[in-house]
């Protein structure tokens, strides 16, 4: 999957959504979804960055992107139930989504997580991403075969320490992405988790601030996954975790 070359027109006539979509990973995975033919909704919290992958996407030729500014730290159910009914009135329907937004918090031993630090990560990373998923569901059961990629990481598989905060809502996601898997496991909703790996994005700079980016691969490079399972290609994969650097 690594190495998957998708198809021309892979992704036409789709809809996606694509939080944290303003840089990085987020605006990379939007901008290939929309070259192969997906009309994507780009969702995050600046809207200037936004509106920068818009231009990239329209200029392109690609259809044209929805913008939707939503600052994931302050936003309740009630928001989520809002956005949902808008997809569905203006769209009709949801095949894609990709969870990309996250925070890292800082690096520190357990017993000195501030507490407000905890509650934020937890916020962005579990609670919105949860609120997200549970209000689309009837949004992407209109679709045909929609797709839920969530993004985790190694150390939401095995803990590592003074990163406590970051790591539980890794480990969180995984268990949101599986328990939705066994749900839905005869049923046409698929949902995956992707592991990125060390990406050139700001996330791993603040993490890594001393490593040279330009050792790590860019979001261009683990870009394949991303497209195979959004794609039609993995019609029947679920439940999985996969590395786009596996090692």
């Amino acid at each position: 999957m690594n190495d998957y070359q998708a198809p021309v027109g892979l992704l036409a006539d789709k809809v996606i959504l694509v939080t944290g979509a303003g840089a990085g990973i987020g605006a990379e995975a939007a901008r290939q979804y929309a070259a192969l033919g997906a009309t994507c909704i780009l969702l995050g919290r600046t809207v200037a960055k936004l509106e920068t992958v818009y231009d990239e996407i329209v200029a392109s030729g690609a259809p044209e992107p929805a913008i939707i500014p939503l600052d994931m730290k302050g936003a309740t159910p009630a928001h989520y139930t809002d956005m949902a009914r808008t997809i569905e009135e203006q769209f009709g329907r949801l095949d894609g989504v990709l969870h990309n937004a996250s925070v890292l918090g800082n690096l520190s031993a357990f017993e000195d997580i501030p507490d407000d630090e905890w509650l934020e990560v937890m916020q962005i990373n579990v609670n919105a991403t949860a609120f997200m998923t549970q209000k689309l569901l009837p949004v992407l059961r209109q679709a045909d075969k929609p797709s839920v990629i969530f993004t985790t990481s190694s150390v939401g598989r095995k803990g590592r320490a003074f990163w406590g905060t970051y790591s539980v809502s890794k480990f969180a996601t995984e268990g949101m992405m599986q328990v939705l898997a066994s749900e839905y496991e005869n049923r046409a909703i698929r949902f995956n988790c992707i592991n990125p790996g060390g990406t050139r994005t700001s996330m791993r700079a603040s993490a890594f601030p001393a490593e040279d980016p330009m050792t790590l691969k860019t979001p261009a490079d683990i870009m394949p996954l991303y497209l195979y399972l959004m794609g039609k290609d993995s019609l029947d994969v679920t439940g999985q975790t996969f590395d786009c650097q596996p090692k």
